[in-house]
């Protein structure tokens, strides 16, 4: 039996996937404004919580942006 072995845990490239993750965010929020032009009240305010929470991610990978550089 082959005995597994994890993969080394390399980081070198986490800005630039947190930066695409950023962009790809960035784009769903804009997305979004798009299709409330033509959702219904309820949709609306769903679409619009969900855009608070991509707001919060983009804080969050933004900081981790910060870290990531500072290493």
């Amino acid at each position: 039996m082959d005995k597994y072995e994890p993969k080394p845990d390399d980081r070198s490239d986490n800005v630039e996937k947190l930066q695409d993750m950023v962009q790809d965010t960035i784009e769903n929020i804009e997305e979004s404004h798009e299709t409330m032009q033509y959702s219904s009240d309820n949709q609306k305010e769903k679409i619009k919580a969900k855009n608070k929470r991509r707001e919060e991610s983009l804080e969050g990978m933004r900081q981790e942006i910060k870290d990531e550089a500072r290493k």
